[in-house]
């Protein structure tokens, strides 16, 4: 009698189980064969192209501070607590961020933020998953071939961080899609798109929104990471997209500098190649989406834009917490430029005050105040004005001097000027300037400041 009622309940948990199982695949397939429609049935008109929401799973959570109070997440971003602390980490969670363009970069950089925390996200790419992009994509496999990359980032995400409220719209960007993208007070809005229009459109508009932007330029075509970059526009050297951007931010929209950007100092390895389809002919309008697009394509070895898309998630998580991280500057000095300085330094010494005894520097201490405290350019100037061989001329124009003339030639007391600043320097004391120039003054001060902290002085 036992046994007969043991297998009777074995029988119906199985028959529970396979009923259970076979409603939930159906749901599934529901789901999928849903978003295949909003991928491929897309009619509404902007520029051409048709956007949708994503629909299918839905998180309305509204995103705060107090995520952290779960214990599940509060276990998840241990590592994080314990790099930024609690209330940093709050800021972070708190955050709502805006990513757009979901390829080899954005999908990277998404992942990231994701996994670090953030608890907004809205993913925007108006693309589909190909075969081609799978050498670069953080999580598409085969099986999301033919479907939104919004989408498969959005259904990786909810089975990471469910916690997290994720949006996705499968949109392109531009001007009759801005209000939809950009409302809602985003604390970041990452610009991983690779075509000029969109991304000069997308920089102005946040800009004039007052909107914290960073840009990636080009990752193709390049395989040294160690040459990546995050700098100023202005800065961002060897880089045809950089320039080009550059040129109609500055041209269209009077912007000349002022957003942070992602790049390679290094040379492009290969040039744009013809898109051809399968057999082998040029038809690139047989595989676009919406006109313009893919009529050229560039090879990319898929760790660079991996490493790209790390490089904006870290910088905008550090900012988001409120830890400075302070980023190698574009200086395209050599160690002849830094022997000439310290050469410079030495005679100006013994020229002001008889001897050059109280040089307390070295060249590769020169090298450090030189790059590092004031970026190759004068203390004097804010913004850059000089890249790539400009900067190499500028040099012929600048030395160190004391800031403090009372005080010797170290480390954490020279600063780099003008050969016509000098004189003016040198005639003034430092209450004068902190007088009459407080901005300036403080500005310096706290450059100096940062030498005693990193040299333990």
């Amino acid at each position: 009698m036992e046994r007969g009622k043991y297998l009777a309940l074995v029988g119906g948990g199985a028959l529970l189980g396979s009923v259970s199982t076979f409603f939930l695949l159906r749901l599934l397939q529901s789901q999928k064969r849903g978003v295949s429609q909003c991928s491929k049935n897309v009619t509404a008109d902007f520029n051409g192209f048709e956007g949708c929401s994503i629909s299918g799973k839905k998180n309305d959570r509204v995103v705060n501070e107090d995520l952290l109070k779960d214990e599940i997440v509060s276990e998840q971003l241990t590592r994080n607590i314990q790099f930024f602390g609690f209330e940093s980490q709050q800021r972070v969670t708190g955050s709502y961020v805006v990513v757009i363009g979901l390829g080899g970069v954005g999908s990277h950089a998404a992942t990231m933020l994701l996994r670090s925390g953030i608890g907004k996200l809205l993913l925007v790419d108006f693309d589909q998953v190909s075969l081609s992009s799978l050498n670069r994509h953080a999580v598409a496999t085969r099986a999301d071939v033919g479907i939104s990359k919004a989408h498969c980032l959005k259904e990786y995400f909810l089975s990471v961080f469910p916690e997290c409220q994720v949006d996705a719209k499968v949109l392109l960007y531009d001007s009759s899609t801005e209000e939809e993208i950009l409302s809602g007070h985003p604390d970041f809005v990452l610009d991983c798109i690779d075509n000029i229009d969109t991304k000069v459109a997308l920089l102005a508009a946040c800009v004039r929104r007052g909107l914290k932007v960073l840009s990636a330029t080009g990752a193709g075509a390049r395989a040294d990471p160690t040459r990546i970059r995050i700098a100023d526009l202005r800065e961002s050297t060897n880089d045809p997209l950089s320039r080009a951007v550059r040129h109609r931010l500055r041209k269209d929209h009077g912007i000349e500098g002022g957003i942070p950007v992602v790049f390679s100092l290094e040379k492009p390895k290969a040039k744009l190649l013809p898109f051809k389809g399968p057999s082998g002919e040029e038809n690139p309008s047989d595989y676009q989406i919406i006109p313009g697009f893919r009529v050229r394509i560039i090879p990319v070895l898929g760790t660079i834009p991996a490493i790209f898309g790390q490089f904006m998630a870290s910088y905008v998580v550090t900012e988001l917490a409120g830890v400075h991280v302070q980023t190698e500057p574009v200086v395209n000095f050599d160690m002849d430029h830094y022997h000439t300085l310290h050469q410079r330094l030495i005679e100006h010494e013994e020229s002001v005050y008889g001897t050059s005894t109280e040089v307390l520097v070295d060249v590769e201490e020169v090298m450090y105040i030189v790059k590092e405290l004031w970026n190759g350019r004068s203390a004097r100037e804010k913004h850059v004005k000089d890249v790539g061989r400009g900067m190499w001329r500028s040099v012929n124009e600048l030395m160190l001097v004391r800031w403090d003339s009372t005080k010797p030639a170290s480390i954490s007391n020279l600063i780099l000027l003008k050969f016509k600043e000098v004189d003016e320097h040198e005639s003034r004391t430092l209450d004068d300037i902190k007088e009459n120039e407080p901005e300036f003054y403080s500005r310096v001060t706290a450059v100096l400041k940062r030498a005693e902290l990193d040299f333990g002085l």
